[in-house]
């Protein structure tokens, strides 16, 4: 027998992170979550850098991070992303307002959907 043995795991949480970690990005160049211009607007971007549940808000009864109107630096947590029992703060990562949010409170996302609109000041 060449090479170590294997051991099947019976853990969802570890079979489920180790067939993400074998998934090759969609392509070369990838969303990241820094915004882009939106194709025929001056409004930018601000996707998901992981796969895992949209929060807007830290708690149920906190109110949300960013809204629409809200003015937002590149330091500013706009919302928050469970992956694997983790919770993630997305920043805005540019100086603008938030003109629209996309993504739905405490449902799935995918890597680079968009979660906001932001136009940059």
């Amino acid at each position: 027998m060449i090479g170590p043995a294997v051991t099947p795991v019976d853990d969802p949480e570890l079979t489920a992170f180790a067939a993400l970690s074998r998934q090759a990005p969609a392509s070369n160049s990838g969303p990241t979550s820094a915004p882009a211009l939106a194709p025929g607007s001056g409004d930018a971007e601000i996707k998901s850098p992981m796969i895992g549940t949209f929060y807007r808000t830290p708690s149920p009864d906190a109110a949300p991070y960013a809204d629409v109107g809200s003015e937002v630096g590149p330091d500013t947590v706009v919302c928050i992303i469970e992956a694997m029992k983790v919770m993630n703060e997305i920043k805005a990562e540019t100086r603008g307002v938030i003109t629209a949010t996309v993504a739905e409170n405490g449902k799935p996302v995918e890597f680079g959907q968009t979660l906001f609109k932001i136009r940059p000041l």
